[in-house]
C-alpha cells in the first residue's frame, strides 16, 4: 500500500527530533468520498423539503368570506372581489363590477379576504404593503413592472420598424437635430405620458427642452374610411412572464374615427387627424353602418367586410399587428422578470392592456401606444357595451377566473384540479417520452415528459392547459402558433434552431410542449 509522508506540529522521539507520520493515500480517497456523499444527501433534503414545500401550498385549502347577513353551516361561501380606482362612483367600472357580479364575486376591501384586486392605477407603489406578502391564492390585475410597455415615452423611444421613429426629450435632442437634417419633408407631433395636447408642428415650434416629452414622426399618409382617419384597439392579455405567454381577444376590436375628414388636411385642426374622447364610433361611418348595424357584424368582421370589398385583404393587417404585440413583449420580457423579482410568485398577476395601432394607405402596421387601463366605460357610446364586456368575460375566463369550478392551484383539492386538468392531460411526444427520453432528462424536448417534470413545470404546462380550454374568444400570441397540425407531425428536435430563436429556455419547452399537444389535438395548433 502507498504510504505518504505527513509532519505534525509537536510531535517528537526520545531524542528530540521530529518523527513522521505515514498516512494511507486510500484514507484521503475514502474522506473525499464521505464529503461528497455527504454535499450529496444534503442536495437531496433541500430538493425534498423544496417538493414538500411546493406540495403542501398546492393543497392549501383556505377559508373564503361568507355572504354578509349569512352565519353557520347555511353561509355559502363566495370569491371576494376588491377594486380600487379614483372616483369609482362616476360609474367608469361599471362593466367590471356586472361581469364579476354575474360569476359570483361579492365586493370586498382591503380588510377582506379578497381573491382578486382589480386596480384601474398601477398598484405597486400605493399598494404596497398589500402586495409584498400576497396569499398564494390571491390574483391581481397588473404586473409589476408593466410601466416598461404602458409607458409611452418608453414604447416610442424603442427602436422598431413598426414604431414610428421617436426622440426623448431633452436627452434626444442632438440626434433628433441631426435626423432632421435627413427626413426634411418630416411631419412630427410632441408628446407626454399624459396623451393631451398631441398637435402636428414644424420643426422651428417644438419645444427641444421639455422634460418628460418625446417627439415622433407622424403617419402622414393614413389608411381612410369614408374620408376619416381612425385607429384599432387590440385587448392584449398577459397571464406569464417566466414561461411568456401573451393573448389577443380575437373576438372583436376597438375602432375609433376621428370626427372630421382628413382632407382638406389642415395641421391645425386636431380633430382630422387626432382620435380623442369625442370619437365618431363606427356605426356613424356610412360605409360601415349596414354591416355593424343591420348584419349585426362586429367591429372586426365590419372593418374585414370593407376592406375586402375594396379589393385588399385585411388578413395580413392582423398578423402584422400580433407580430408587433409579440415583438414587444419579448424586448420588454427580461425587464418584466426582474421587476417580478421581489414577489414570492408572478403566477399571482395577469394584465390586459389595449394596444393601438394606426394603418397607413398600403395597409402598414404602426403601433402609436398601449394603455395599461384602458377605457371599459360606455357613458359614451351605450353600444360599447357589449366589446366591453365581452373583453372583461373572455379575460377573466382565460385566467381561470370566470367558471363555475375556479382553477386555483392553491385553493383547489386534487379531484377538483384532476377534473379539469389532470398529468394525462398535459402528456406529449409518447415516442419520445418512451424512447431516448425514458433514460435522461438531460435533452431539452425530454424536459417536458412526465417523469423528467419539475413542480414548477408541471405548474406552468397545466396553467397553460387551462388557458386554453377556457381561452374563448381569445388567441394565443406567445408562444407563436407556428404551424399546424401536419407539420406539427414532422417536426424533430433537430428543427429546433429554426423554430426557438433569441428565445428563453423555459419559453423552449412552453413551445415544445404546444407543439407537443398541437399534433395530438389540432386546436392547440391555432
Amino acid at each position: 500500500m502507498d504510504y505518504i509522508a505527513v509532519g505534525l506540529r509537536g510531535d517528537f522521539d526520545q531524542h528530540g527530533r521530529r518523527y513522521r507520520l505515514r498516512t494511507p493515500k486510500l484514507i484521503y480517497v475514502i474522506v473525499a468520498i464521505l464529503v461528497i456523499g455527504v454535499i450529496l444527501t444534503l442536495l437531496n433534503i433541500y430538493e425534498l423539503h423544496k417538493m414538500k414545500e411546493d406540495h403542501s401550498m398546492h393543497h392549501s385549502w383556505v377559508s373564503e368570506p361568507e355572504i354578509e347577513g349569512k352565519t353557520g353551516n347555511n353561509a355559502k361561501k363566495m370569491s371576494v372581489l376588491w377594486v380600487t380606482g379614483k372616483k369609482k362612483e362616476s360609474g367608469y367600472l361599471r362593466h367590471v363590477y356586472n361581469v364579476f357580479d354575474r360569476i359570483g364575486y361579492v365586493i370586498g376591501n382591503e380588510n377582506s379576504d379578497w381573491e382578486v384586486l382589480w386596480a384601474h392605477d398601477y398598484p405597486f407603489v400605493s399598494l404596497s404593503k398589500h402586495l409584498s406578502d400576497l396569499k398564494p391564492y390571491q390574483k391581481v390585475n397588473h404586473f409589476p413592472g408593466s410601466g416598461y410597455i404602458t409607458n409611452k415615452a418608453s414604447l416610442a423611444a424603442t427602436k422598431m420598424d413598426f414604431i414610428p421613429t421617436a426622440f426623448k426629450m431633452p436627452t434626444d435632442k442632438r440626434n433628433f437635430t441631426q435626423y432632421i437634417k435627413k427626413h426634411v419633408d418630416t411631419m412630427w407631433v410632441q408628446k407626454s405620458n399624459n396623451h393631451r395636447g398631441i398637435q402636428i408642428k414644424s420643426v422651428k415650434d417644438l419645444n427641444l427642452n421639455l422634460e418628460g416629452t418625446f417627439i415622433q414622426e407622424y403617419v402622414a399618409k393614413p389608411y381612410l374610411i369614408d374620408g376619416r382617419k381612425f385607429d384599432i384597439g387590440i385587448y392584449t392579455i398577459l397571464t406569464s412572464i417566466n414561461p411568456l405567454r401573451v393573448y389577443t381577444v380575437d373576438g372583436d376590436v376597438l375602432f375609433r374615427f376621428c370626427p372630421k375628414n382628413y382632407y382638406p388636411f389642415d395641421p391645425k385642426d386636431r380633430a382630422k387627424y387626432v382620435v380623442g374622447d369625442d370619437y365618431t364610433p363606427m356605426w356613424q361611418i356610412p360605409s360601415l353602418k349596414k354591416a355593424f348595424k343591420d348584419m349585426d357584424f362586429s367591429f372586426k368582421e365590419t372593418f374585414n367586410h370593407h376592406v375586402r370589398e375594396t379589393g385588399k385583404n385585411p388578413d395580413k393587417v392582423w398578423s402584422d399587428i400580433k407580430f408587433a404585440i409579440l415583438t414587444v413583449y419579448k424586448d420588454k420580457e427580461s425587464k418584466l422578470i426582474d421587476a417580478a423579482r421581489k414577489y414570492k410568485s408572478s403566477r399571482q398577476f395577469f394584465e390586459m392592456v389595449r394596444f393601438d395601432f394606426v394603418l397607413d394607405e398600403d395597409l402598414k402596421v404602426y403601433l402609436m401606444e398601449a394603455n395599461m387601463s384602458p377605457n371599459l366605460s360606455s357613458s359614451h357610446f351605450k353600444e360599447n357595451k357589449i366589446l366591453y364586456e365581452h373583453v372583461i368575460f373572455n379575460l377573466l375566463g382565460l385566467v381561470g377566473l370566470a367558471r363555475s369550478v375556479i382553477f386555483n392551484h392553491y385553493k383547489s383539492s386534487d379531484d377538483m384540479i384532476n377534473m379539469q386538468v389532470s398529468d394525462k392531460d398535459i402528456a406529449v411526444f409518447p415516442e419520445i417520452c418512451s424512447g431516448p427520453c425514458s433514460q435522461s432528462c438531460f435533452q431539452i424536448e425530454c424536459k417536458v415528459c412526465h417523469k423528467c417534470l419539475t413542480v414548477d413545470l408541471k405548474q406552468s404546462l397545466k396553467t397553460a392547459y387551462v388557458e386554453h380550454v377556457n381561452r374563448g374568444s381569445c388567441r394565443r400570441v406567445f408562444p407563436p402558433p407556428i404551424m399546424n397540425q401536419h407539420q406539427a407531425l414532422k417536426w424533430t428536435i433537430e428543427k429546433a434552431d429554426q423554430t426557438f430563436q433569441n428565445i428563453r429556455q423555459k419559453n423552449q419547452i412552453m413551445q415544445i410542449w404546444f407543439i407537443g399537444k398541437c399534433r395530438l389535438d389540432a386546436s392547440f395548433c391555432i
